[in-house]
C-alpha cells in the first residue's frame, strides 16, 4: 500500500504542478498547491483516525475536508488529461484514485489495529476486574462507605449525602446505620 500510495503521490503531484503551473502560477506557488490539495486529506484523515481511536464521531469539518480534498486532487488530475480527450482523463484520474484509495486503506488498517489493541486490553483486563470488583447493593455500597468514613479524620458521612448518592430513601439510609451500630460488639 505504501508503494502505491508513493508512485501515485508522485504523478498526482506532477499533475497538479502542471495544471497549476498552466493557469498562471509559477515558483513556490506552483510547487506548493498540490501540497495543500493532498495535505488536507492527509490531516482530515488524521483527525478522522484520532476520533475513531477515542471512539467518537469524526468532526463534520474533517469529514467536509476529507470529501473536498478528494474531489479537489481527482479534479486536478481529470482536468490535466482532459485535453486529451476522456480516456486521458481517466488515464490521469487514475494516480489521484488510487493515492486517495491507498491512504484511506492504510487508515482503516490503522483503524482496526487501534481497536482490535483496546479489544485485546479490555479482555486482559476484564478478567481481573471482576475479580477485584464485586458488585454491591446500594443498601451494602452504603454501609460500606459509611464504615470507611467512621476511620477517616473528621465527622462521617451525612445519611443526606448516602441517600442522594445511592438514590435510596434517607430513612432506609438511617435504618442501615442503625442496624449496624446496633450489631457491633459493645
Amino acid at each position: 500500500m505504501v508503494a502505491v500510495a508513493a508512485v501515485a503521490a508522485v504523478i498526482s503531484y506532477r499533475h497538479a504542478y502542471e495544471l497549476v503551473h498552466s493557469h498562471g502560477e509559477s515558483g513556490p506557488t506552483a510547487r506548493l498547491v498540490p501540497f495543500t490539495v493532498d495535505g488536507l486529506i492527509w490531516a482530515a484523515s488524521m483527525v478522522i483516525l484520532d476520533a475513531s481511536r477515542r471512539k467518537q464521531a469524526a468532526p463534520p469539518l474533517a469529514k467536509w475536508s476529507l470529501a473536498v480534498g478528494i474531489v479537489a486532487t481527482v479534479g486536478a488530475n481529470v482536468a490535466h488529461g482532459a485535453s486529451h480527450g476522456a480516456l486521458g482523463a481517466i488515464v490521469s484520474a487514475w494516480p489521484a484514485l488510487a493515492l486517495v484509495g491507498s491512504f484511506e486503506l492504510l487508515m482503516t488498517l490503522t483503524r482496526s489495529a487501534a481497536l482490535g489493541d483496546l479489544t485485546q486490553d479490555e479482555e486482559r483486563t476484564e478478567p481481573e476486574q471482576l475479580r477485584t470488583k464485586v458488585e454491591q447493593t446500594p443498601e451494602q455500597a452504603v454501609l460500606q462507605e459509611y464504615r470507611a468514613s467512621l476511620d477517616g479524620p473528621g465527622r462521617p458521612v451525612s445519611q443526606r449525602y448516602l441517600a442522594e448518592k445511592y438514590g435510596i430513601d434517607r430513612r432506609k439510609v438511617r435504618q442501615i446505620i442503625t442496624n449496624m451500630e446496633q450489631a457491633a460488639p459493645a
